[in-house]
Formats: structure tokens, sequence, C-alpha cells
């Protein structure tokens, strides 16, 4: 199943490389790429793997769980769309996710 970033989740992730680089630049980089990694090596093989993301409570938008950061996703028949990403102690705000 193919695996799509939308632009509002890279931006977020560049984000949060940012914040962790303020502290440790190193740490930064390997904690996005094993973030990435963990979105890669779980969600093409059994995309429903995630719950279905509370706030909306729609069966196609779910989030997966790495450390403190939920990654939210929309699952189609084809495809599988990371819509954002965020600390988890946040809510998902809708406007972000361009529905």
């Amino acid at each position: 199943m193919e695996l799509r970033l939308s632009h509002e989740a890279v931006e977020r992730l560049i984000e949060i490389e940012e914040f962790i680089a303020k502290d440790d630049p190193e740490r930064a980089a390997t904690f996005v790429d094993r973030l990435v990694d963990h979105v890669e090596g779980t969600l093409p093989a059994n995309p429903r793997t995630g719950r279905i993301a509370p706030e909306l409570s729609m069966p196609d938008i779910r989030e997966l769980l790495y450390r403190n950061y939920r990654i939210v996703y929309r699952l189609t028949e084809k495809r599988i769309d990371v819509l954002t990403v965020f600390e988890g102690h946040r809510l998902l705000c809708v406007d972000e996710l361009g529905l």
C-alpha cells in the first residue's frame, strides 16, 4: 500500500526537529528519522493498526502513536496519507488536516 506524507505532516516534522535541535541537533535528526521509520515500517503492512482518531470518530481517519507523538493518517483503499504529526498531549486540530 502506498504511503504519502502531506505537506502539513512534513512541516510538522520539520518543526519537531527544529524544537529538539535547540538542545541536541544530532538527537533531533535521529528522533525524526526513527518516527518516520516507525510509520513506514508499520502502516503499509498494517494500515488499520492505529486507532480511530477520537476527536473525529471517522473510521478512515486514524492515528498511530510514537513515543509522545500522534501521527494522524487517512486510510483509503489504495493509499495511506499521513495528514499531521503532533505532541500527544494536544487535541487534534481539524483545520490542520485539510479535510
